[in-house]
Order: C-alpha cells, then structure tokens, then sequence
C-alpha cells in the first residue's frame, strides 16, 4: 500500500492568471507535470503546472487533498483563504492521476466580499434597485394625485396603468429585499425570490398587453376590444408562464444545471412572444393612426403620433442593445468586464420605467378627457356643427333672396 494513492487539487485563481495554469510558459500544451518536466525541475511529476505570479508569489493558490491507500473517499480541510486583489476569481478541481476519472465532489465553497456576500458583478444591483423602487414610488404618487384630482374623468385605462405602476413598484422592491438578503447571510431567500421572480414575470406580461391595448385605441378610438379579447388574453397567458418558466430556472437553478441547451430551450418562447407582441402592436398603431386620420380627429392623432414617436425610439434601443448584449456575452465568456455587467438589466429596467412614464404623461387623467376617452356621439356631433353651419348660410341666403324678389316687385 503506498501512502497517498492519488490527489486533487483545489486551485483558486484570477481569471488574469488563467494562462499561468499548464505549460504554456514552457511551450508546452501539457496541464499537468510530465517526467521530462520534473527532471528539468520545472515542474512536480503528477501536480498540475503552475507559474507563479511575480508580484504575489502565492498565486496562483494551489490546495491538495490526497487519497490514503486504498481508501475511496477523503474529506478536504476547511480551508480559509484571504483575497487582497479585486478580480474575478474561480476555483477548479483538477487532478492529474488517471485513475481518479470519474471521481465525484460534494461540497460547498463561501466567498464574501468586503460589503458582504453579494458577488461583485451583482453588487450594484442592489443599489438599481432601490433607486427604481423610489423612481416609480414617485410615479405612483403623482400619478395617484392626478387620478384622485380627476376621478370623476378616469376611463378603465386608467386603472390598467395604475396597476403596471404598483407591481413595478412592489418588484423593484422585492428584488431590493433579495439582494440585500443574500448579501447579509449569504442564502437566497426562497420565499422573496419566488415573489420577485413572479412579480417580474406579471409585470412584463401587463406592460406588454397595456401596450398592445393602448395600440388597440382601446378606450380612445374604440369602447372594448371586441372578438379579439380572447386572442390578446391569450397570448398574455402564454407570455407569462413562458416569462415564469425562464426567470424561475434563471434565479433558482443550480449554475451547473442550467446549460447551454436548457437556457435555449426557455429563451426562444419569451423571445418568438416578443417578437408577436412588437409586430402586433406596430399593426394595431398602423390601422389606429389610418382611422384617426380618416376621421380627422386631430387631438387624439396627435397623441397617438406621439406615442408611437416613442415607442419606435425605444424598439431601435431595443434592437441596439440586444446587438451590445450578444457581442458582450461572445467576446466576455469568462466575465472579466465583470465590474460594467449591472449596466446590461439595468437598461432593461430603465426603458421599460420610460416607456411607461411617457404612457402616463400622454394618458394622464385631466379635465378635458375627450382628448384622449372614447365618446360615440363625438364624430355625430362635428358632422351635426357642419351641417348646422350650411343650414344658416342656406338661410340666409334664401332671405336675401326673397328680399331682392320684394323690391323688384315694387319696381
């Protein structure tokens, strides 16, 4: 029996120091130490290589848990390791024994930063957060103002947008919680996440829909959305398990189970959704903006042409920074740009605050609702002022007539 039967290693580095790992110094494609390496004295036979850093000589870090004899399992010490160099640092469990494939760990590592134990790509989120909890706070508050100083003018729109307002609201909030949880104690809290998680997916799906109806000229141009409720109803249902699904494994799946595959597999249904939703709100603004405009109600076109301005900047932003997201992802797959990583949801969160911001101020409840409220007699009541207008210059008309037709007879 020998001593050790076999090793594995635990080594924790900067993901700078990656090419410090193998024989690449040596010229060499080799991972682990050969015998013509360790009588060179370059290496130790059966340890992975590693060339060490100059300027901290102790990293890359290597820890070496050791088979004895025979025995088919061994438990590593707990090991605490003081980092003193922001990075973004990984661990690996390599070995160089042959006979070790197919071994299997079971463990847990804890990594904790100076503020806590929030990752530091996840950090400023928190903060994201809790200004966007506050930035809908004080939409909601004057929103709220104006729906209670107008309460008798408000329309069932109204109430549709005040409730994209409050789950933005509670969401925000939520994931405020979240992160300032995990960054406490280190867990994810099952329970809140599941909230925010749903709460996100909701949310997404009634901003969509309140997008699609106010395309629709729901409550502007038409008093209910007639045959085609069960078509939008649908495809929102859709929308929202579709959303659920993705944030659910997104959030709550292990890293190691969420793979390549499986990632697909959730994200083309939210996005073949999205793209549904974008070509059907583009076709309903279209056919609005041709009845407006054949009606010649130019208030209400005027509005419209506004909201669309809008929503078309926001579409190409959307397409810019899909573009910006994916070249991101390609040309990072180790997350060195770690530090700018909050940048890429917080855009998401921001453009969907302005759009419904811009929904608010074009929609928001005043004094002259028929700027914007559907009214049946309103059309009838133009063509009525019109012909209203010809029946008296026919009148007088007529008058002066007959008066011309008198002083010829007393000629």
């Amino acid at each position: 029996m020998q001593e050790n039967s076999g090793s594995v290693e635990a080594i924790i580095l900067d993901i700078k120091d990656r090419k410090r790992i193998g024989g690449a110094y040596l010229k060499s494609d080799m991972i682990c130490c050969t015998p013509q390496m360790s009588e060179e004295k370059a290496c130790k036979l059966g340890q992975v290589i590693i060339q060490r850093n100059p300027d901290n000589p102790e990293w890359p870090r290597r820890i070496t848990t050791s088979f004895a004899g025979r025995h088919q399992e061994t438990k590593m010490d707990s090991v605490e390791v003081e980092i003193d160099k922001t990075g973004m640092y990984y661990l690996y469990f390599m070995f160089c024994d042959p006979h070790l494939k197919g071994t299997i760990i079971k463990g847990r590592t804890v990594w904790r930063n100076p503020s806590g134990y929030l990752p530091g790509k996840m950090a400023p989120l928190m903060v994201v957060f809790g200004l966007m909890s506050l930035a809908y706070l004080v939409l909601g508050l004057i929103w709220f103002l104006k729906f209670v100083q107008h309460w008798k003018d408000v329309i069932q729109l109204h109430y549709h947008i005040t409730a994209v307002i409050a789950l933005g609201m509670c969401e925000s909030a939520l994931w405020y919680f979240e992160y300032s949880n995990l960054n406490s104690t280190g867990r994810r809290p099952m329970g809140i996440t599941m909230w925010a998680v749903t709460f996100t997916a909701v949310k997404k799906t009634l901003s969509r829909l309140l997008l699609l109806v106010v395309s629709m000229g729901y409550g502007v141009v038409r008093p209910t959305l007639g045959g085609i409720t069960s078509r939008v109803l649908l495809l929102g249902g859709a929308y929202l398990v579709a959303s659920e699904s993705y944030e659910l494994v997104e959030h709550l799946g292990n890293i190691n189970d969420f793979s390549g595959k499986t990632a697909l597999f959730l994200v083309l249904p939210v996005t073949f959704l999205d793209a549904c939703f974008i070509l059907w709100i583009f076709s309903s603004l279209s056919k609005t903006l041709e009845q407006l405009q054949m009606k010649r109600n130019m208030a209400k076109l005027e509005l419209y042409r506004k909201f669309t301005n809008s929503l078309a900047v926001s579409v190409l932003l959307s397409i810019a920074w899909i573009g910006f997201e994916l070249y991101f992802n390609a040309t990072d797959p180790l997350s060195e740009l770690w530090q700018v990583y909050w940048i890429i949801p917080t855009f998401w969160a921001i453009l969907a605050y302005s759009l419904l911001a811009v929904i608010c101020i074009l929609w928001a409840p005043s004094r002259n609702p028929t700027r914007y409220a559907y009214l049946e007699e309103n059309e009838d009541v133009e063509e009525g002022i019109s012909l209203t207008s010809g029946s008296k210059a026919t009148g007088d008309s007529v008058a002066k007539l007959g008066e011309d037709l008198e002083e010829e007879k007393r000629e």
